[in-house]
């Protein structure tokens, strides 16, 4: 019992810790980019939070990347 409950435990851990995604959108009209914890997606048109300003941002023709933490952090404010 100790060992089920010791790996629910672990998992709940890595749950936490990894649910972390960080995104790079682009706009290709502009080249604009912008960066975001979040994304979502509705018939073709992309909605998220811009790090970089608080503003809430829409854009119907996007490049969407998912980046790793260290890039996400080297192009928006630090906290």
């Amino acid at each position: 019992m100790r060992s089920v409950f010791v790996a629910l435990l672990v998992l709940a851990g890595l749950s936490i810790s990894g649910c972390a995604s960080y995104y790079q959108i682009t706009d290709p009209s502009t080249g604009k980019v912008y960066y975001t914890e979040a994304v979502e997606r509705d018939d073709g048109a992309v909605t998220f939070e811009d790090a970089n300003t608080g503003a809430e941002v829409t854009l119907q023709n996007t490049e969407v990347k998912e980046i790793n933490k260290e890039t996400f952090r080297a192009n928006t404010p630090k906290d």
